[in-house]
């Protein structure tokens, strides 16, 4: 099965993203099309308008699952492709993308996270860390850069709007566990442009992503913390919990 430009929909959430979204349009083909989910209180709409004005933007103040949710709801083709705004696609993305041979009724495919300026060493070892998860049959994805099937999104009920982090792995968790398969692709690469996650503390970050994801994968996340961020979203400076992730 293939996937062809027609098929698609980038689904973006935004919040306050007018230093970002400009450099981020212009890294999307002008023939795919791209739905944003935007709370934002600056000029990023505006921009938006200017910029790509084919662009459907959806005003909502929502928590980022919810923001998915919106977008995913808001589109039209069989393939969704969930992003954020402080990311660029490779030059070559959309080109492998096409050339993507994947399995009938493939639920997802999990790409892969570089980045532009810092934490360089980071970023290699987290897609190592991927690809040896998905060697396992895990799909650790991010909602930088993760393409979800609209069928099988809708089937297993869509992104948890409990979840204010870690949306991305828990709703590909269910849908492999839902029998999708989900493939794993190195040549789908971003960019990363904001490391202030990483700058807030490296370690932390790294810790609280491995505790939650595997709590979550395990199902031993208790719904009463389920809300709860773990101070995830707090530390970083300038971000609240509405629509940011990484």
């Amino acid at each position: 099965m293939r996937i062809g430009r027609d098929d698609l929909t980038v689904i973006v959430p935004t919040l306050n993203e007018a230093e970002n979204i400009v450099r981020f349009l212009t890294s999307v083909p002008p023939d795919v099309a791209i739905v944003v989910v935007d709370s934002s209180d600056d000029d990023t709409a505006d921009i938006i308008a200017g910029t790509r004005p084919s662009t459907l933007v959806i005003r909502a103040r929502a928590n980022i699952p919810v923001a998915r949710q919106i977008g995913g709801d808001a589109s039209s083709t069989r393939w969704l492709l969930f992003t954020d705004a402080d990311v660029v696609f490779a030059p070559d993305y959309f080109t492998a993308l096409e050339q993507l041979d994947l399995p009938d009724r493939a639920g997802g495919v999990v790409g892969t996270k570089s980045t532009a300026d810092g934490f360089d060493l980071y970023h290699r070892w987290f897609v190592r860390g991927q690809g040896l998860l998905a060697a396992f049959g895990i799909p650790a994805a991010s909602g930088s850069n993760m393409l979800v099937s609209a069928d099988a999104l809708e089937h297993v009920g869509g992104f948890d709007p409990a979840l204010s982090v870690n949306e991305d792995t828990e709703v590909m968790f269910r849908i492999k566990r839902h029998g999708y398969p989900v493939a794993f692709s190195r040549r789908l690469t971003v960019q990363s442009f904001d490391h202030r996650r990483l700058e807030a503390g490296l370690a932390r970050k790294i810790l609280h992503g491995a505790m939650r994801n595997t709590a979550l994968y395990l199902g031993l996340l208790p719904e009463r913390v389920r809300r709860s961020d773990w101070g995830y979203w707090t530390r970083v400076a300038g971000t609240t919990d509405v629509t940011r992730n990484g």
